[in-house]
């Protein structure tokens, strides 16, 4: 079995520190079928755009993309 050195600790450069502090909140808000993970709830992301007084909205999405695409890439990974 190969062993990786996973760290928990990583940079985020501070314009990007917004966008990933959202995505975190988002981690229980994840559409899932039979067959893995879809992806994120935009209504929940909508909402806490608003809630966090999130001045560029477009640009937060964005940002969520690129990260909710490396997450699903991850997650529905099948083992073996």
């Amino acid at each position: 079995m190969e062993r990786r050195d996973e760290s928990e600790h990583f940079e985020v450069w501070e314009e990007n520190w917004l966008s990933v502090e959202i995505f975190l909140k988002m981690q229980t808000q994840w559409n899932v079928t039979m067959g893995g993970y879809v992806g994120l709830k935009y209504e929940v992301l909508q909402w806490l755009s608003q809630l966090y007084d999130v001045e560029d909205k477009r640009h937060l999405l964005e940002d969520i993309q690129v990260m909710e695409a490396a997450a699903l890439s991850e997650l529905n990974k099948k083992d073996g």
